[in-house]
């Protein structure tokens, strides 16, 4: 049978395999329910499991969250691997194949990209390295964990695991292998790649230069504004005594021209489409943490809070439980509970009997581009002609014939470049003695990255668990390096703190990681040292009596002898945190719980407060029946809060994307348009609805030619600072809407609008396009009907037949909350107002009484659609709601609704 003819059979296979499904969940075929049912998890009675010394309790509350108890770690960890497997085994089996590059095992063709791209990283090589690297503990509790998860596979399969392997068999014959402690060690590399730091914008910095001046792209990039916004630490405690290395400036970029920008923006388009499992990487990937100390709590001990911003999941990242050895001592050590990944031991952010800790993005500097002279089999360094370090891998493909690349690899990293269509030919066609810029030059691209260094983190991960105080907090941070993180901490005896942990590397002086860099000159190679950790930023017990990190600088730069980074976020959110803490505590005022939880639901606009003085001084009263000014009335006397039902929020991210495309998006190169991407609003001067506002995403071939043209700025809290720099000057440039003025020569002053102008016009369009989204009656408009959160299930939930998304997915949620908020549902301007990331899980920490303390996931428990656990925390979650989270041994039990006993 031709093979299209049986991709074919086999689809519609699915397709019916599904609508029975979907009938016998309707109508109570028992066929039907009984599949769907039969991954379901077994919580009540006794289950065997092999290798345990003794008796297990496993323990779950209402929401399916268990509580673990033995008597060793390793029968404790051996209890993880088997509970996370009753309830999570899919995404578990999905993650470990996307950090290994086996994605087109299970899905197909559609993954080959993916695969080849993370096979050039090498992620499941580096994990091998590092399990090596690992201590005998950490082995024997990654093996204890493992043993679990393979004893649940042995006795189940296909449909008993879940639903979609149901699917899967049918299709490809797909069956899980045996887990192994690297697929533990692997998912760490897929947390790094989404929390890696500026390797976007030093591609998009660079595609710039191809269209703007260097003075151009500066005011695109300003400066943080410390004396606004302010940093995690002022003063604090920095050994500067190990190197007096000093970061010399920003750079400018070394032999970019032209040629290059195709090659970059390929790149970028790999980049942006390889992580589709682990959600966007931008400005809103960040996290909220702060601590209070006692002194300002209604307690009198430390609340911590922390709420990390990743891309929406289902099932959510986190999976919530807790680790208790039923005799805490030095045999057995662990009393935790927290959010931990699924398909790896301990936990990852909560709390044990005695210290509480969060995490945030630090946002180091950990990766560079480097540009390469190649030729088939040898890169250009120091004048010298080198060989590849080469591998060829083997991509095996459900339903297809395998594939094999050739990863190349240079001193710099591996070719990135070698892995996209359009410029795979790039290092066969780049001369080797032309300097950069001559004729017909071109570069191949390398990826330098820690994370491609084995390190011990899974060590950090139990020392973080078993720590008693800061001292053991700190050392446990020592092997904290990829991916780099602030780390909060409070302990019972009323102790806060902060650790700066991460293999940070230490540049050349004067290069300051900006721009891409000529990977043939040794003078801009990494050094191969590393910020040490006696000189990371920390702190304990501040003066001032809390501490905040929300992504902003760790230090005043100026101030610390080494170079984090230059592209933090600006301190929207950190600086709202630091306010709210402080008009709370002002003239002896208490912080609460409440308090806490309500500062986590801080939706408040931060350049509406900026914007929105200058919107309501427009004058627009001429337009024809007032059509514009009925709804620059809402912005009058709003509150600046984004609730969902506010229909000035709507009406307000609606203009300041419009400003964002009318003062940006024409003069930005077409280069960085999201792909797939194009405008929904009339274009400038025009006064009413185009026929194609229909709110459809379109092609860049659809859009037209001056569509496909622009680029549009993703709206995060850097551009808040770019607007805030240019609105006192009427008649800055940047505010023209014709593209020839601000090009062209600057003697004709009638081609230039004004700012006046440019608001104008943006809120013409924004009403335009609200009324085509919304409706013309401005009085059932809604933030909510725009920033919507649908909950998409991984792989079959993106990619699967219409059906099978209905069957696993979830939504859509109409949410609060926006943009550079401390509520961070954050949205991306250039393709929408749908929500990209959230707050993936929140908790506040009690150190007075672990039993008060609060917290709440994104979905639920439960991979398996259908579940009373699946997604029964997401209607709490999207309303700002938390979960009592018990610790101590009688509520823990009081609260049970479902108990195990495994035994051995």
């Amino acid at each position: 049978m031709p093979a299209r003819k049986k991709s074919r059979r086999v689809r519609l296979i699915v397709i019916t395999l599904v609508l029975l499904l979907v009938a016998g969940v309707g109508y109570g075929s028992y066929w039907s329910i009984s599949t769907v049912r039969a991954s379901f998890p077994q919580t009540t009675g006794s289950l065997t499991l092999r290798g345990l010394s003794g008796p297990v309790d496993v323990k779950r509350d209402a929401n399916g969250i268990p509580q673990i108890y033995a008597d060793t770690p390793e029968d404790l960890f051996r209890a993880q691997g088997y509970v996370q497997a009753q309830d999570r085994f899919y995404e578990m089996d999905v993650r470990r194949h996307l950090t290994a590059g086996r994605l087109s095992e299970m899905f197909g063709k559609s993954e080959v990209e993916t695969d080849a791209f993370v096979r050039t990283l090498n992620w499941r090589g580096v994990a091998q390295k590092e399990y090596a690297k690992l201590s005998s503990t950490t082995q024997k509790y990654l093996q204890a964990y493992s043993d679990g998860v393979n004893a649940y596979l042995k006795d189940h399969s296909g449909s008993a695991l879940s639903l979609e392997y149901e699917a899967l068999s049918i299709s490809n014959n797909y069956k899980p292998q045996p887990w192994t402690p690297v697929d533990s060690v692997s998912w760490l590399k897929a947390m790094a790649w989404d929390l890696r730091g500026n390797m976007q914008d030093e591609i998009d910095r660079a595609l710039m230069t191809s269209r703007l001046s260097q003075a151009q792209i500066k005011q695109l990039y300003p400066d943080y504004p410390y004396d606004r916004n302010s940093p995690i630490i002022s003063g604090g405690s920095v050994d500067q005594s190990t190197g007096d290395f000093t970061a010399d400036g920003s750079t400018t970029p070394r032999g970019l021209n032209s040629s290059v920008d195709s090659q970059l923006a390929g790149i970028s388009q790999i980049i942006d489409q390889m992580p589709a499992l682990l959600g966007p990487n931008g400005t809103g990937i960040g996290s909220n943490s702060w601590v209070v100390s006692g002194q300002y709590t209604t307690t009198g001990k430390p609340l911590l809070a922390n709420d990390p911003h990743l891309a929406p999941e289902l099932p959510s990242v986190w999976y919530q439980m807790g680790l208790h050895c039923r005799t805490v001592s030095k045999s057995c050590p662990y009393d935790i509970s927290g959010f931990t990944f699924s398909g790896m031991p301990g936990v990852v952010i909560g709390h044990n009997q005695d210290i509480a800790w969060g995490m945030t993005n630090l946002g180091a500097d950990v990766t560079d581009l480097y540009l390469e002279k190649v030729t088939a089999t040898t890169y250009l360094y120091d004048g010298k002609q080198k060989p590849f370090i080469t591998r060829r891998e083997t991509i095996k493909v459900a339903g297809g014939k395998p594939r094999t690349i050739t990863v190349r690899e240079t001193n710099n990293g591996p070719l990135i470049s070698d892995r996209d269509d359009e410029i795979r030919t790039v290092g066969q066609t780049a001369p080797v003695s032309d300097p950069p810029g001559g004729v017909n030059s071109g570069y191949a691209v390398a990826l330098k990255w820690t994370a491609l260094t084995p390190s011990k983190t899974m060590d950090a991960v139990f020392e973080l668990d078993r720590a008693t105080d800061f001292t053991q907090f700190r050392n446990a941070a020592k092997d904290f390096a990829v991916p780099s993180q602030n780390l909060t901490y409070a302990d019972t005896k009323g102790n806060i703190g902060y650790q700066a942990p991460g293999q940070i590397p230490i540049r050349p002086k004067g290069d300051d990681g900006t721009w891409p860099e000529p990977g043939w000159d040794s003078r801009y190679a990494w050094t191969g040292r590393y910020i040490p950790f006696a000189s990371m930023p920390y702190v304990e017990n501040p003066p001032k009596g809390y501490i905040v990190t929300a992504n902003q600088p760790v230090v005043n730069q100026d101030d610390y002898p080494y170079l984090l980074t230059d592209d933090w976020d600006y301190g929207t959110r950190s600086q709202r945190i630091n306010d709210l803490i402080a008009s709370k505590i002002k003239d002896g005022g208490k912080i609460s719980m409440d308090d806490m939880q309500s500062m986590q639901n801080d939706d408040s606009s931060e350049i509406a407060k900026l914007l929105v003085p200058y919107l309501l001084k427009v004058d627009i009263t001429n337009d024809k029946g007032d059509y514009v000014r009925d709804a620059q009335k809402l912005l009058e006397g709003w509150d600046y809060n984004q609730d969902s039902d506010s229909a000035a929020a709507a009406y307000f991210n609606a203009v300041w994307r419009n400003v964002l495309k009318l003062a940006f998006g024409n003069k930005l190169p077409k280069e960085l348009r999201p792909k797939g991407q194009c405008l929904r609003v009339p274009p400038a001067g025009q006064t009413g609805p185009v026929d194609d506002l229909t709110g459809k995403a379109k092609t860049v071939e659809e859009c037209g030619e001056r569509d496909a043209d622009e680029a549009q700025p993703d709206g995060g809290d850097r551009w808040f600072e770019v607007v805030r720099n240019i609105l006192p000057d009427e008649h800055n440039p940047w505010w023209t809407m014709s593209t020839t003025a601000f090009f062209g020569s600057d003697t004709n002053k009638a081609d230039h609008s004004t700012r006046d102008q440019l608001l104008a016009q943006a809120m013409k369009d924004a009403r335009y396009e609200l009324t085509a989204k919304l409706g013309k009656d401005i009085n059932t408009w809604s933030w909510g009907r725009l920033h919507k959160l649908t909950l998409k299930n991984q792989t079959l939930g993106t990619k699967g037949p219409g059906v099978v998304k209905w069957l696993l997915n979830r939504g859509p949620y109409e949410l609060s909350g926006g943009e550079a908020a401390v509520d961070a549902s954050g949205w991306n301007a250039a393709g929408g107002y749908d929500v990209e990331w959230v707050p993936s899980m929140r908790m506040i920490v009690n150190l007075q009484d672990f039993d008060k303390s609060r917290w709440i996931n994104l979905t639920g428990e439960s991979g398996h659609a259908y579940n009373a656990h699946y997604t029964d925390q997401t209607d709490k979650w999207a309303a700002g709601e938390l979960l009592p989270w018990y610790f101590s041994d009688e509520r823990v039990d009081k609260a049970a609704k479902a108990k195990m006993a495994l035994t051995p």
